[in-house]
């Protein structure tokens, strides 16, 4: 193997060539050929010598760090990932013809797979991107596609589907024909997250409007609350029942899905109340105290990890869990734990179990230190297209750890907990359970060594980015090769949001849409909807001072909260029995509880137990412990 002098220059010829190429094209189109060559050599190398598989270990030895990288690709993609964004938006993007005005697909790729339809959920993340472009200021001229976006949803919102019409069940129907026609073939349905996305959304955009004067008071009253009142009225109705996920696999409860809900009930009850929807507001902000309390049974205690997902055998590690911190981040909010904001000692504890998983999974980051960057995917049981790594994971990484970082910015210290321990010492063994101001040499190492880290998970990206700046759905987990669905939206809009989190700037959908000092309420309360009456026998044997808990991952179980549980009688002994009313149509997990006379708690091991309730009847279980 050539030594790392030899290897410089023959990494120089191709780079020439490359730039050689580009100038020559320029110069076809009337700019100076040779005129920022240098600049362009200086930006461009560090991407060249990844793409030509040079070791990462190398890079140091020609003078290359990692934030040099970074800095690089983001240059170099910037422009790239906003075309990409914006040429898959209807009806004047170069990519999606056939896409009515407003319109976002989520690629253009028509087979293996086929992603030309529109995502509500997708489509609402993505626009939040442009939403907060336009209210930052950074591009006024997005407001037109603004405009689309909200005519192209209230459309949407109002055709029948498979999952029904508007007002009995039709917004949790996933993705629709570019067109605004109806999507009827199989598919997981329906998503709850979709319509909690978009009324975030739409309440920050309509928020900027009205505080840069650029619409009217009657124009938001009359034209865009009534979107947003529908979807946050289907959230009422739907917050706490099972439905697929944002991977659209198994049908659960989701961390991500809950999250974003709560955010937008929270938020949504504040809309209102400036709008004069007072009763309204009083109803969003009742479900969103319940959601709250709901959001808290997610975390694994004796794990320390936030469980994604609680059904379909999954181990519940899940980009899911960083994706929902980042986008239900509050930089008012510090570093609160209840709403698991980026730089909370939960959300960080989970960070580091989700990133850690792929270590040994993929073959691009196997001999990798601990303390370093890697690429990251779905979750570890992922077998879709073969299981990979996914572009927009790996930039949600870097992310929340901009995000994290932004506030310790803000606050002048870090405050580590027992839980968030682990994470800390990943980058300083001497780290303790304390807060570290900013004048100790422990926060500035500590805030140099995560952003060390985070460049690193936007490095990964770079390295398996194609030169042109293309950004596919995910890349091979062996070799890095860009695969799956190509010029994926959500993969431009996750490394744009990235790169804006690393310049620590403050955007409107992350500033004070109600996380700061909420408290989960001590009583908390299901959704109204339909039950049915739901009998649980075990046989079980006990000591004296011993009772027979159920616990599980709804309001009527106690999600999962051992002093929620609910006592079972043993009027029958050794069978314990408790009847309890449950939403009818739900699936959802439990498992019984076994607690002495002295308050000890023994859980029942093995697997969760699951159940999923009819529409109508009076279910039993019969099971044994």
């Amino acid at each position: 193997m050539p030594s790392s002098q030899h290897l410089l220059p023959i990494l120089l010829v191709p780079l020439i060539a490359i730039l050689t190429y580009q100038a020559t094209s320029q110069s076809r189109s009337g700019f100076s050929p040779l005129l920022n060559l240098h600049n362009d050599v200086l930006s461009f190398f560090p991407l060249v010598l990844l793409r030509l598989g040079a070791p990462v270990s190398l890079l140091p030895s020609l003078g290359i760090s990692t934030t040099s990288i970074v800095e690089a690709y983001i240059k170099r993609e910037t422009p790239i990932a906003k075309a990409g964004v914006l040429a898959n938006i209807g009806s004047n993007g170069s990519k999606c013809r056939g896409a009515k005005p407003g319109i976002i697909i989520a690629s253009p790729s028509t087979e293996d797979p086929d992603y030309l339809y529109t995502w509500t959920r997708d489509a609402a993340l993505v626009t939040r991107m442009l939403v907060d472009e336009y209210g930052s200021g950074a591009d006024t001229s997005l407001k037109s596609i603004l405009d689309d976006f909200v005519s192209s949803q209230h459309s949407l919102q109002q055709v029948s589907n498979p999952s029904g019409p508007a007002l009995t069940g039709g917004l949790g129907e996933p993705k629709f024909h570019i067109n605004h026609s109806a999507f009827t073939e199989p598919w997981g349905r329906p998503q709850h997250d979709g319509p909690a996305l978009r009324a975030s959304t739409l309440i920050t955009f309509t928020k900027i409007l009205l505080k840069n004067k650029d619409a009217a008071q009657s124009f938001v009253t009359d034209k865009i609350w009534p979107i947003i009142q529908l979807d946050l009225d289907y959230v009422v109705v739907y917050w706490n029942r099972t439905g697929f996920d944002l991977w659209e696999e198994v049908t659960s409860s989701s961390f991500f899905t809950t999250a974003v809900q709560h955010r937008a009930l929270r938020e949504g009850a504040s809309f209102a109340r400036s709008i004069g929807q007072i009763k309204a507001a009083a109803i969003y902000s009742t479900q969103a105290d319940n959601a709250l309390c709901f959001l808290q049974s997610y975390w694994n205690r004796e794990e320390n990890y936030i469980t994604s997902n609680t059904g379909g055998g999954r181990s519940g590690k899940d980009a899911n869990s960083a994706l929902a911190s980042i986008h239900t981040f509050d930089v008012s909010a510090g570093c609160d734990a209840v709403t698991f904001q980026p730089c909370s000692d939960k959300a960080l504890a989970s960070l580091i179990v989700y990133v850690d998983v792929f270590r040994d999974i993929y073959a691009i980051n196997r001999g990798i230190p601990v303390t370093k960057a890697i690429a990251t995917g779905r979750y570890p049981e992922d077998v879709y297209q073969g299981g990979h790594p996914w572009y927009l994971t790996t930039a949600a990484v870097a992310e929340q750890l901009y995000d994290a970082l932004t506030v310790w910015d803000l606050q002048q210290r870090i405050e580590i907990t027992n839980t968030s321990l682990a994470f800390f010492r990943r980058f300083l063994d001497t780290a303790e359970p304390k807060t570290y101001t900013s004048l100790t040499d422990e926060y500035t190492i500590l805030t140099k060594e995560v952003k060390e880290y985070a460049d690193g998970f936007l490095a990964v990206n770079a390295r398996y980015t194609p030169l042109d700046g293309s950004l596919a759905e995910q890349y091979h987990r062996d070799n890095g090769k860009p695969l799956s669905a190509l010029d994926l939206t959500w993969s431009y809009a996750a490394s744009l949001t990235a790169f804006t989190a690393r310049e620590k700037k403050i955007l409107p959908s992350n500033w004070e849409w109600g996380a700061k000092g909420l408290k989960v309420p001590s009583v908390c309360k299901s959704n109204t909807g339909p039950t049915v009456p739901v009998t649980f026998n075990v046989d079980a044997k006990t000591v004296y001072g011993e009772n027979i808990y159920i616990t599980g991952s709804n309001e009527a179980l106690g999600n999962w909260f051992p002093e929620r549980a609910v006592k079972l009688s043993a009027a029958k002994y050794p069978i314990w029995t408790a009847t309890l009313k449950i939403h009818s149509s739900i699936s959802f997990e439990f498992k019984y509880i076994r607690k002495t006379a002295e308050g000890k708690i023994v859980w029942e091991e093995g697997p969760n137990r699951s159940l999923t309730t009819p529409s109508s009847g009076h279910p039993e279980t019969h099971d044994t412990w």
